[in-house]
């Protein structure tokens, strides 16, 4: 059965980043340039973090907005074909929910892919890979 990644607990989010870091390693560098996941504070530690990745929509805005078919629907969430892509960012103003991020350097989507590898490194919970009914 497929899985998605989901955001289980964000209470237990301290900002820590371990999550993006790890994200960005998939690509073979640190920093968090091309991570598809973020962190945002919704008022610090006394009021909490969000965390910010791609939800698997079922019928997704970024992939229905591209105009040129460089996102594509997966079995779960969806894949950027990044030699499709023309750095339009009309997938990134489509998300309702900030998941698309940007690559400055290589000028192309940021999307999580439901690897889980992000889940694996949250040393608090606050990520991991659910499975779901019918992909």
């Amino acid at each position: 059965m497929p899985k998605r990644l989901a955001v289980v607990d964000p209470g237990r989010c301290v900002d820590c980043l371990l999550c993006a870091l790890a994200c960005s390693r998939r690509f073979g560098e640190g920093g968090l340039a091309r991570s598809a996941v973020a962190v945002r504070s919704v008022g610090g530690v006394e009021h909490g973090f969000v965390v910010i990745v791609c939800r698997a929509c079922p019928d997704p805005p970024c992939a229905a907005s591209c105009p040129v078919g460089a996102i594509t629907k997966a079995a779960v969430g969806v894949r950027v074909q990044p030699e499709r892509c023309i750095g339009c960012r009309t997938c990134v103003l489509s998300c309702p929910f900030g998941a698309v991020h940007w690559d400055e350097e290589q000028n192309k989507p940021v999307i999580c892919v439901h690897c889980g590898l992000c889940a694996s490194f949250c040393p608090h919970g606050v990520l991991a890979l659910e499975e779901v009914e019918g992909g």
